[in-house]
């Protein structure tokens, strides 16, 4: 299980992609290829004009793709078809390895007969906020755990939870289910989750294999990523029905609020309650997007080019 490359969708990179690149180079398990799928080459060749990138990644395939190209579903699987690799990992550009073992820690699991997918711990980077700060713990905690369809009743959401901002796939695993799902507005990393788990396999949280990403959200874009979420989940009935996301909400709230009274955040508090009342508003308006006038939606998404390829996809002209 040593054969293993790596899958990135960019856009709009900054001076961090290097740092990526080169953690990723460093590891004590040998990348193969690293897959780069690109949306807009504009904004790539602007960042490594001028820098000897070709000449020192040999390693690293790119493939541009215009906005209105991109999924998130998609793209991955059109990245995924590029490995041959038979452990593929699939990370984010802003996720950077804490150390060289993180690939080593992050594909051990994978060794497990029935396990289709394993996930990374994410840490707060310095300059990451209490609140995130304490929400990048209460999702991604110190111990590691493997999820089957038996702890769906224990966990409920939980049960699905995986972020592909750093997670290690089995690759005939991933043949064998489809893949991603092709058009998605969002959560295509949970919804693969769920069907591996639905097929009998298992989900593993790695949490010795750790990556530095958090992200100090405003009320504002907490509210659109939230809608997307919600969307995505009244997309995916066969995935959600039955199973409440809103009780993980509410004890991430209560502990949160006890966290910052007690570590002496008190002034974060009605900031905490703003941001979670975006989240909440956000998610229930994507869950009931379909009463929604068109133009609502496009106002609420943070991916109003999905909805061009809803359009093109029913019209039948796909981009493919």
């Amino acid at each position: 299980m040593n054969e293993i490359d790596v899958i990135i969708p960019v856009y709009k990179p900054d001076k961090t992609f290097f740092t990526l690149i080169d953690k990723l180079e460093k590891q004590t398990v040998p990348v193969g290829k690293i897959i780069i799928m690109n949306t807009e080459q504009k904004y790539f060749d602007r960042l490594v004009y001028g820098t000897p990138f070709v000449e020192k990644y040999g390693n690293v395939h790119v493939t541009h793709l215009s906005k209105k190209e991109f999924n998130h579903g998609d793209t991955r699987n059109r990245g995924v078809k590029k490995s041959q690799a038979p452990i593929f990992v699939m990370m984010t550009q802003d996720a950077l390895p804490e150390d060289e073992h993180l690939l080593e820690n992050l594909i051990r699991p994978l060794e497990k007969e029935g396990t289709a997918v394993s996930y990374a711990r994410q840490l707060p980077a310095k300059d990451c906020n209490e609140m995130e700060r304490f929400t990048r713990a209460f999702n991604y905690p110190e111990t590691s755990v493997e999820k089957s369809s038996a702890d769906v009743e224990r966990l409920g959401i939980k049960a699905y939870f995986c972020s592909n901002a750093c997670a290690a796939y089995k690759r005939d695993i991933f043949d064998s289910l489809g893949g991603f799902v092709k058009y998605t507005i969002f959560n295509e990393d949970m919804l693969y989750a769920a069907k591996a788990i639905k097929a009998g396999y298992r989900v593993a949280y790695a949490a010795q294999a750790r990556v530095i990403h958090s992200h100090n959200y405003t009320g504002r874009q907490q509210f659109h990523r939230n809608f997307d979420l919600g969307v995505s989940q009244a997309q995916h009935p066969e995935v959600f029905e039955g199973i409440t996301s809103e009780k993980e909400g509410i004890a991430l709230v209560k502990k949160m609020t006890g966290h910052l009274w007690q570590e002496g955040y008190r002034s974060q508090i009605p900031t905490f309650y703003f941001n979670s009342a975006c989240r909440y508003a956000g998610f229930a308006l994507g869950k009931n997007y379909r009463k929604l006038p068109v133009k609502l939606i496009l106002r609420f998404t943070m991916n109003k080019e999905y909805w061009e390829q809803e359009k093109r996809i029913r019209s039948g002209k796909n981009f493919e």
